[in-house]
């Protein structure tokens, strides 16, 4: 199968469509800024936000300006509708698949206290990361979707929605999929980053000897994906095509990158080999790029692994744009897109001198043709992914999706001896939830004999709330300010993934999807398709969401309380 990409759509700093970007990405004209929409008190740090309220962005999305909607949906109605405008697109046998981590949690800040009082509940279920999709989703009318899923995996969550829309075309089980993601700014977020003492005070410096940290920013990127013979038989202007794509997990750190950069190194070289490509076939990498330490490093160490002495153009985007974390794949696939149907190579802002260890970047606008094109997004816990957008079509492999899938399923009870399978120390540093869940998936692990699974995919309606909801409570009642890292850390939907590989030392494919009561139907939809494709042959998947108290309080006035579930399923082809 031939995948084509008939349409794009773009939301950041630098537009708020996709000829605004471009025009900002020709022009070197960077959206990072001071910040006037977030409101933190921590103000004097620079970010890369949509200057224009939720008022104005309803008023332009052409919503009733009473609804209540997260800034994230508002984001992504706007991205999505220019992408499915472009493409031509009239097609309800649709997949919708879009990345977001924050969801609804400017909302929620907003709100907690009115939760507490039993008021502005009707917002209550606007927090959860799926029930954003499903927003926008809603306001896309006239467009309807068979499919709507949610991957929740940190900065890498836009391009993971990429491949899963990609293997539901090659396994038929889709005719057309809208997919990226979209995130806003948030102060839970921005406070959390800011604790990890990696934000920096000035515009963000990818790769630079001196570089001091990233931008927080926000948008929405969104690509419109279908066979190639359906695009042509329709009249569709065809960007480009899927190339190969691949994810991994570097199994590292939570939120560090290994020193060889190992898990973005299995990614390029997965993608490469799925597309049938050479590291010489590779005209640009749009890097990940964060302008941290540790990233621009490690992923300059992978960088020299795969290509070598021969290192193609490379850049980040994320001087322009600032790092819109889960949306960063959607927006920067669709720079890709409009870099190749444009002629240029985009550049790396406020880059000056290099250092031992890191790559050379592009630092200005540089005009050439590109073919083939990798757009690297990594996230927290080493979620590694890597995309090939291609000018000329590449095949894929497909097969009908006819996997059955059976489960050993294994779980702990609250009061049931997990210290077979969890240390003292280790339990020291886990929530009683995430303890049972670790013993659950060794056993699971122990009891299949199986060491190392080829996939590590999780399925949770609200996350880490218990961690969560510490860091919204401690951000609140301090003002932002003496926050401690480790709840945030510990917050992000795909912490227990990415611990599990860590702990099991598995660099394979790694998800996690947040689509309320549908979240496991979409962790299934996810294996089924990668074990008829024979991408994978084993998977465990985790199932897990806390009983939180403040949380189960506030669930309570619209009688929806979260039960405690902790179960690990494994699956063999």
């Amino acid at each position: 199968m031939r995948i084509a990409i008939t349409g794009i759509g773009a939301v950041s700093a630098i537009g708020m469509n996709c000829a605004q970007t471009l025009e900002s990405l020709l022009n070197e004209k960077s959206g990072i800024g001071a910040m006037r929409i977030l409101g933190s008190t921590h103000d004097d740090i620079p970010v890369g936000e949509v200057l224009y309220t939720d008022a104005e962005l309803k008023q332009m999305a052409g919503i009733d300006a009473n609804e209540a909607i997260p800034r994230t949906s508002l984001l992504g109605i706007l991205a999505a509708r220019e992408a499915l405008e472009q493409s031509g697109l009239q097609n309800t046998d649709l997949a919708f698949i879009s990345g977001t981590t924050v969801g609804g949690m400017d909302l929620t800040e907003q709100h907690w206290a009115d939760y507490a009082q039993g008021e502005a509940t009707e917002n209550i279920r606007l927090h959860e990361a799926g029930e954003s999709t499903n927003v926008i989703a809603r306001h896309l009318s006239p467009q309807t979707f068979n499919f709507v899923a949610t991957p929740s995996t940190a900065c890498s969550s836009a391009l993971n929605a990429i491949m899963l829309g990609a293997n539901l075309l090659r396994t038929g089980q889709a005719k057309a999929a809208l997919v990226g993601g979209a995130e806003s700014l948030s102060k839970f977020h921005f406070n959390g980053f800011n604790t990890l003492m990696i934000l920096d005070h000035r515009p963000c410096r990818p790769f630079d000897a001196e570089r001091a940290g990233l931008n927080l920013g926000e948008g929405a990127g969104y690509l419109v994906i279908e066979p190639e013979e359906e695009a042509k038989a329709r009249g569709a202007k065809i960007l480009g095509y899927i190339g190969g794509y691949a994810n991994t997990c570097d199994a590292f750190h939570q939120t560090a990158s290994s020193e060889n950069g190992e898990g973005a190194y299995l990614a390029m070289t997965g993608a490469l080999q799925m597309a049938g490509l050479q590291p010489t076939d590779i005209d640009y990498v749009n890097a990940h790029g964060t302008a941290t330490p540790n990233n621009d490093l490690s992923e300059s160490a992978a960088l020299k692994r795969v290509f070598g002495e021969t290192m193609p153009a490379v850049s980040s985007t994320k001087a322009f744009t600032g790092h819109t974390t889960s949306a960063s794949g959607g927006l920067e696939a669709a720079i890709c897109v409009l870099a190749m149907n444009n002629g240029f190579i985009p550049a790396n802002l406020h880059w000056s001198h290099t250092a031992e260890g890191l790559i050379v970047p592009v630092t200005h606008t540089e005009h050439r043709t590109l073919k083939n094109v990798l757009c690297n997004a990594f996230g927290f816990g080493g979620n590694e992914s890597s995309l090939i957008i291609s000018i000329e079509s590449r095949d894929l492999s497909e097969a009908p999706a006819t996997q059955t899938l059976h489960a050993q399923t294994f779980e702990f009870a609250n009061d049931e001896d997990i210290s077979a399978f969890v240390s003292g120390a280790e339990a020291r540093r886990m929530t009683l939830q995430t303890r049972r869940l670790v013993a659950a998936a060794r056993k699971a692990l122990a009891e299949s004999g199986i060491a190392l699974p080829d996939a590590i995919i999780c399925a949770t309606q609200w996350g880490c709330m218990l961690q969560s909801m510490r860091f919204l409570q401690d951000m609140i009642d301090t003002n932002e300010q003496q926050l401690k890292p480790t709840p945030f850390i510990q917050s992000t939907h795909n912490t227990i993934a990415s611990l599990i590989a860590i702990l099991t030392n598995n660099h394979g494919y790694n998800a996690t999807y947040s689509q309320g009561k549908q979240s496991l139907a979409c962790a299934l939809k996810d294996v089924e398709t990668q074990m008829s494709l024979g991408l994978i042959q084993t998977a465990l998947v985790l199932e897990f969401d806390e009983e939180v108290e403040a949380w189960d309080k506030v669930l309570a006035l619209i009688n929806d309380r979260t039960e405690a579930i902790a179960r690990a399923h494994v699956y063999i082809k």
